[in-house]
């Protein structure tokens, strides 16, 4: 089995928004809530996870979580394994989006695979190459979503993307950035997630419930205000190679938490596409 890449933190800007929100408990979770029903909305949630490749105890551990409700997973196109695809056959909510190529750090000052100056051909090749390696292994399963290693991608190379069939991209939203940008091309979507709960900088342990949960309330309100930025489903990102036994804890309450309320759902990602 080819060994998965080393894991980075996500942009700097995204710590940044994270500390402009409040702790919150699941009480307030449940408040916030009960404001998307008073108001007669449903609030979306998604769960992505990254860095697949194989059949691994901890992506056994993410399915048994899941437990049958969506559950989106980044895959690194050129890595993926036909014992993947054989896992993912009795998680029929599990979706697969393509997480770039080989998971190859060509940026300078921050990590990414598709930074500025990359040749256009090039991200062009990689691109439709993962797209037909992620088809070939999982069918219909593998949706039109990209998501570029480190949540970083340039610019001029989202034209590439959207000229390569890809319907949507999915980074990582902060409070400054538009939920569309004005450089976004025609026809191609934004799939963000909201809250890793991954501390990058803390051994790579769960952030903490406090921190999560204030998170979550920070997303779901901005969006239930009508604030543009947040006006989408709201994601949480984790990563189960490197999923702790917190990590696990917490996202398998929220699971519960979630599908327990009458305000809130889980999606899977093939419903955010149409």
């Amino acid at each position: 089995m080819t060994a998965p890449p080393l894991l980075d933190p996500i942009p700097s800007a995204a710590p940044l928004a994270m500390a402009s929100m409040a702790a919150a408990d699941w009480a307030e979770l449940e408040a916030e809530l009960d404001c998307w029903g008073e108001a007669g909305r449903i609030a979306k949630l998604w769960w992505r996870d990254d860095d697949a490749v194989a059949a691994t105890p901890e992506l056994a551990t993410l399915l048994r979580i899941a437990g049958g409700r969506p559950v989106a997973l980044a895959v690194i196109a050129a890595l993926a394994t036909a014992d993947l695809a054989a896992a993912l056959a009795g998680a029929p909510a599990a979706g697969v989006l393509q997480h770039g190529w080989r998971h190859a750090n060509r940026g300078q000052c921050k990590k990414s695979e598709y930074p500025s100056g990359l040749s256009a051909s090039v991200a062009a090749a990689e691109i439709a190459a993962g797209r037909d390696c992620l088809a070939a292994l999982f069918g219909s399963r593998a949706q039109r979503v990209f998501v570029p290693p480190w949540n970083r991608i340039a610019p001029e190379l989202l034209a590439v993307v959207a000229a390569s069939g890809i319907a949507a991209v999915s980074t990582i939203a902060s409070p400054t950035k538009p939920g569309n940008s004005t450089d976004q091309p025609t026809g191609l979507g934004v799939i963000d997630v909201h809250v890793d709960l991954t501390d990058w900088k803390g051994g790579r342990r769960f952030i903490g419930t406090a921190k999560a949960l204030g998170g979550l309330v920070f997303w779901l309100r901005r969006g239930r205000l009508g604030n543009a930025v947040a006006a989408g489903p709201i994601g949480i990102l984790t990563h189960h190679l490197i999923m702790d036994r917190e990590t696990a804890a917490f996202v398998a309450a929220l699971q519960e938490r979630i599908a327990g309320h009458r305000a809130a759902r889980w999606v899977d990602i093939a419903e955010l596409l149409r």
